[in-house]
């Protein structure tokens, strides 16, 4: 069977999940990218072709004139729509293009989440600086970012048009959404369907930097949020038209109330999908391409509910060259599995970016016990160091 990912820079997803689960599956994989070389670099064995994979026409295309397809996917937040229609247009199983567009346009989605009832936000969306009305504090982000890329709290119109001006500078040509400041803690619900079935596979409980920015430093696994919280966010989820497939779902919990921050319709990054693979024990890859093949899901995925996880970010502070810094390692101490790996290589210089894109390295750590996770976490990095000189 023939399956085409879409993708657009390598990721640990596509690397360590998606490509060996297709692998264990007997698919043969084309990749479809604007970035070749970078992708036969990461994976020589695998056949990669040359695709303007923004473009859902060209995807198509592409695909037309090659192999026959079984299945089209992607993992990206930015091509979900592409796969979407490409999907629809060669009759395979896929997400609702529709479904989509509403998930990666943040301002499409509180309209319709507004229109159906099931949310309604004070948000507009703006094209230039502009000193507009609204209920400060508010968050302004770009309408189709993703992982807190100039996303930024401000306080009053000043800092709006302040923002925006600085923004829309570094993104010439797009359009800002604004939205009142939703209080409450941060969670995610990760989701995993066939379109008939759903599977709620747990969550996170995520840990901000301080604001203005939402750089996401912390993440501890939630095994199940209160029955209440899971029923409003799924609702909000079926206002969207999403069930199928892979989704992480980011939201707060204020006053017993959960209202969607955003929705991405795709596994968790981060390699916070590796870590839920080995928590649960479940084939996690296996069955989301298995719904994209279509395939039904399990009943019961058999899925672990003894597991305690957290995931650490360590984040640069300032901007400079990466000096000094821990190597990969993987090992066990106390019962708990430790797996750190390096996003920056020592030698490099960045600037800082007040985004994910700050991340030095990722420890995810898997054990039975909460507090002890935590503090073999805490430990396992306060022995650490990463030096950065300007």
């Amino acid at each position: 069977m023939r399956l085409y990912l879409l993708a657009l820079n390598p990721t640990d997803s596509v690397t360590e999940g998606f490509l060996p689960a297709a692998a264990r599956l007997g698919l043969d994989v084309t990749v479809l990218t604007d970035q070749p070389d970078a992708h036969r670099a990461a994976y020589p064995d695998v056949e990669v072709l040359e695709c303007d994979v923004r473009d859902f026409r060209a995807v198509i295309t592409r695909i037309s004139t090659h192999h026959r397809p079984d299945g089209v996917f992607t993992n990206s937040d930015h091509l979900q729509t592409q796969a979407a229609l490409a999907a629809a247009y060669f009759d395979l199983p896929g997400k609702d293009w529709r479904a989509t567009l509403r998930c990666k346009d943040k301002a499409e989605m509180r309209r319709r989440l507004a229109g159906a009832g099931a949310d309604t936000v004070w948000s507009a969306e703006l094209t230039e600086p502009a000193a507009l009305d609204a209920p400060y504090p508010c968050v302004v982000k770009p309408r189709e970012g993703v992982a807190s890329e100039d996303v930024v709290l401000v306080e009053n119109a000043e800092e709006l048009v302040t923002h925006t001006k600085e923004i829309l500078d570094r993104r010439p040509g797009a359009v800002l959404v604004v939205e009142e400041y939703l209080p409450g803690e941060l969670y995610t619900l990760e989701t995993l369907g066939d379109g008939e079935r759903r599977h709620v596979l747990g969550g996170f409980h995520t840990e901000l930097s301080p604001p203005p920015y939402f750089i996401e430093e912390t993440l501890t696994f939630v095994p199940a949020h209160p029955e209440p919280v899971v029923a409003q966010v799924l609702a909000q989820l079926d206002a969207l038209g999403v069930g199928f497939g892979a989704c992480h779902t980011e939201f707060v919990v204020h006053a017993g109330r959960a209202r969607i921050i955003e929705v991405n319709y795709r596994a968790i990054g981060d390699q916070c999908d590796l870590l839920l693979a080995r928590l649960l024990d479940v084939p996690l890859f296996e069955h989301i391409l298995r719904t994209h093949l279509g395939e039904r899901l399990p009943a019961d995925l058999g899925a672990r509910r003894d597991g305690a996880a957290r995931l650490e970010y360590p984040c640069a502070r300032r901007g400079g060259t990466l000096t000094d810094a821990p190597s990969a390692t993987e090992l066990t101490i106390e019962g708990v599995h430790l797996t750190y790996r390096p996003l920056r290589a020592v030698g490099e210089r960045h600037e800082l970016y007040r985004t994910n894109r700050d991340y030095l390295g990722v420890l995810r750590a898997v054990g039975t016990d909460q507090t002890t996770v935590d503090r073999v976490s805490a430990a396992f990095l306060s022995a650490r160091r990463w030096e950065i000189q300007p």
